[in-house]
């Protein structure tokens, strides 16, 4: 037999995220009250009741043995919608939000998106690296074991290049595993026009980015002021040219079409969806398309929720993320549970399985991170309480005790 690496056993309650038979939003999630997880590998190799476990599986001949009385083990979280490397503080501009300026007044003065694009083109290498390093550390210490992060803040080949060097450097240096996007059509740049920035995205940006060969996703704003539908699903097509799989920001200002279009041009993903028909969700539900809701970013903005319940009740597959960027600073999924549940009515099984099983569908990795089943990765929390029912209860406070991947212990 090959030697077991990892046994957590004794736990009050195993949050086992499966596959799923589609049924309702939670399907899938079965609590294990005494729980028990087996390693072998990397992978896991048991779930179950925790005297079973433990006698096939005994502890004491373990590399590594978790001691998780009174405490839950569930899958590490999925964060499929960042922009985690750039350099920079907007602090101010929060203290503005609160004053009543409007995000588009913030970007009109010379703030926003634009303010942070001059940061981090004036950062060198090796501050965006540090800063993203930093960023990660505070993720892996709330439960996320693998994120996706974005480019977007470069606005110029360059610098594009130059963020997604630094994910890749990151990726090869931190536990968490991560996931590059492309999103030079995250603004239109000082000194140009939307026609004229679409072009260099496609003629210029996007073909250095497919000889990089880090980003696995390009990402668009089809936002009004921004990104029209059109020119947006002309950078989507010419990205999946590129072998680039599309992704959208879609309705979160306005009602654009921006969800049509995910459903149009098959992408894997449409994010935010605040302003999101039933049509639209039927569209991507049709599509194969997972829609994924940031709810940090509606309540750092003080505006209404993506209805969750009415995607829910339709059938899609929602997922949860945090947003994470100089707008939305928050680095944990718990609290995302949290504003799912208490803002979008999810209740906390709909929220895990959103914030793991459908988060990693939502960057392509279905049948990897995000389950706790026997052959999944072995990207475990153990949470310092009873039920999973405790991380969007508690918010405000980090419920991640220790953190696994792969089998290893690499945070507590």
């Amino acid at each position: 037999m090959t030697d077991l690496q990892l046994v957590v056993h004794d736990a009050s309650e195993v949050a086992a995220v499966r596959d799923g038979d589609g049924s309702s939003a939670s399907s899938g999630l079965e609590p294990i009250d005494d729980g028990a997880v087996a390693v072998v590998d990397g992978e896991i190799e048991a779930v179950g009741d925790s005297g079973a476990i433990t006698r096939e599986y005994p502890p004491e001949n373990a590399e590594t043995a978790i001691d998780a009385t009174g405490r839950t083990v569930q899958p590490g979280f999925v964060d499929p919608h960042t922009h985690a490397v750039f350099a920079g503080d907007r602090s101010d501009e929060f203290e503005a939000k609160l004053q009543g300026k409007s995000y588009q007044e913030i970007m009109a003065e010379g703030g926003g998106i634009l303010r942070t694009v001059r940061a981090t083109r004036e950062a060198d290498d090796e501050t965006l690296l540090a800063n993203l390093l930093d960023h990660l550390d505070v993720m892996l210490a709330h439960g996320s074991t693998t994120v996706e992060v974005k480019s977007g803040y470069g606005l110029d080949a360059e610098t594009e290049l130059r963020m997604l060097e630094a994910i890749e450097r990151a990726d090869e240096r931190h536990p968490i595993d991560l996931v590059a996007t492309y999103m030079g059509a995250h603004a239109v740049p000082e000194g140009s026009d939307a026609d004229e920035y679409v072009d260099e995205v496609i003629d210029e940006q996007l073909p250095t980015v497919a000889d990089q060969g880090i980003a696995e996703f390009c990402d668009v704003f089809c936002e009004e002021d921004v990104f029209s539908v059109e020119q947006s699903r002309r950078i989507l097509e010419a990205g999946r040219a590129h072998g680039l799989a599309p992704k959208v920001h879609a309705e979160e200002f306005v009602h654009l079409g921006g969800t049509q279009l995910a459903a149009d041009v098959g992408a894997t993903s449409a994010d935010h969806l605040l302003h999101a028909t039933t049509d639209d969700v039927r569209a991507l539900i049709d599509a194969g398309t997972v829609p994924v809701l940031l709810p940090g970013t509606a309540f750092g903005l003080r505006t209404e929720y993506a209805d969750a319940r009415g995607m829910l009740e339709e059938g899609a597959p929602v997922a949860l993320a945090t947003d994470f960027n100089p707008n939305c600073y928050s680095h944990s999924m718990g609290y995302a549970t949290t504003l799912a549940c208490v803002g979008m009515r999810m209740t906390p099984a709909e929220a895990l399985v959103a914030a793991t099983r459908t988060a990693a569908a939502a960057i392509d990795r279905p049948d990897g991170p995000g389950r706790l089943e026997v052959g999944a990765p072995a990207d475990l929390c153990v949470l310092d309480a009873p039920s999973h029912v405790h991380v969007p209860y508690s918010f405000g406070v980090n419920r991640v005790d220790t953190v696994v991947k792969d089998g290893e212990v690499v945070h507590e």
